[in-house]
């Protein structure tokens, strides 16, 4: 398989770097995270609208770029690369593409060229206390009334929830202990009965927890009433692993770098430490973490479109795996080769190793994946 990529993905690439290196270092990351009460900047945000970064996953018929799982991919690199703190993967990504794939013609022109420009923020709110990784075990529910739904329910863990102008929320149209069938509905953070508890996950992002009190909903609001939303659903959760294993690549990258250069430089017994054997055997054990890792962030970016559920699936849980032990081995080696400033938050090994333990429990965890794919063989 060839994995060169073309001139325009290249150019992809090297534009969302230079957008990074020259607006996006470590100090101003750092301001972003202490001062910024939405948790991120407006202005990077609007930023990356201007390369066209936003307009990525949306389709050209739409105004979009109609970019492939391979650009999101190149983006997502770049993005773990400068750890940016901005609503990309909730937004630009899975919030978008689950209105592309789900929006009926006037959600879709209402609200995707607003997203791919920049002007709104919208949010997936699926994960559910209960849930424990079981993408299609959803407790919330929304049932018929007047002209409209009514949904009750909670949501927990939704990342950039609070800065979101639209919230995405998945539910089961039925009363409590119906099976009923599975549904997204476009609701306003700021509706009658929603309630929502902002706080920042480890790794420094803003997240919140959504309690939906009987919060009234007109019926268009209802996304797709047709489409059978529990494989659309997979199709976008798949697309948020293969995106999130990029961004550890990504990440993972500039963690080794770090590493390197510390070693280098830092001295003891008179000499620079990297010229202790044992220590370039570790830094040769993350090197083959980190492109194992590669390779299966391309195995997912090729394989999370395919038009088998069970097939994506096995692929993208193999990458999962691989690119989780990436980031436990690699984030543990970084910091203690790094002694005590490892763990500092002067130091930017610290910010990479908190966000790759983030990543590596985000859409399931390591011995989850595993678990699956094992099932999945037999």
């Amino acid at each position: 398989m060839d994995f060169t990529f073309s001139e325009e993905q290249q150019m992809l690439l090297d534009t969302t770097r230079r957008f990074v290196a020259k607006d996006y270092d470590f100090e101003t990351r750092r301001h972003i995270r202490e001062q910024s009460q939405e948790g991120f900047s407006r202005k990077a945000w609007q930023g990356l609208a201007d390369i066209g970064l936003l307009a990525l996953n949306v389709p050209e018929e739409d105004g979009g770029l109609g970019g492939s799982a391979i650009d999101t991919m190149l983006a997502m690199n770049a993005i773990g690369e400068g750890l940016l703190l901005e609503p990309y993967l909730a937004s630009a990504v899975l919030a978008t593409k689950t209105i592309a794939l789900l929006g009926n013609g006037e959600q879709r022109a209402r609200l995707l060229p607003a997203l791919a420009g920049g002007e709104k923020i919208a949010v997936l709110a699926h994960d559910e206390p209960a849930s424990r990784f079981d993408r299609l075990r959803v407790e919330t529910r929304a049932w018929p009334v007047g002209n409209g739904f009514v949904l009750t329910g909670h949501k927990n863990v939704v990342v950039h929830g609070p800065s979101a102008d639209v919230l995405l929320v998945t539910a089961h149209i039925g009363k409590a202990g119906e099976p009923g069938r599975l549904a997204v509905f476009e609701v306003a953070p700021d509706a009658p009965g929603l309630r929502q508890v902002a706080y920042k996950t480890v790794d420094g992002v803003r997240a919140g927890d959504v309690w939906l009190n009987q919060v009234f909903v007109p019926a268009s609001a209802l996304l797709d009433a047709d489409a059978d939303v529990e494989a659309r659903l997979g199709e976008i959760l798949d697309t948020g692993i293969a995106a999130v294993c990029a961004e550890a690549v990504g990440a993972l990258d500039k963690l080794l770098a770090a590493t390197v250069e510390y070693a280098r430089n830092r001295k003891q017994f008179g000499v620079p430490i990297g010229k202790f054997q044992a220590l370039q055997h570790r830094m040769a054990d993350m090197v083959l973490h980190i492109e194992q890792a590669r390779s299966m962030s391309y195995l997912a970016a090729v394989r999370c479109t395919d038009a088998d559920p069970a097939a994506r699936q096995r692929a993208l849980s193999a990458a999962k795996v691989v690119i989780g032990q990436a980031c436990r081995f690699v984030g543990q080696q970084a910091v203690q080769l790094h002694g005590g400033m490892g763990v500092t938050d002067e130091l930017d090994v610290s910010h990479y190793f908190k966000r790759l333990m983030a990543i590596e429990l985000q859409f399931g965890s390591t011995d989850f994946h595993l678990e699956q794919y094992a099932t999945q063989l037999s």
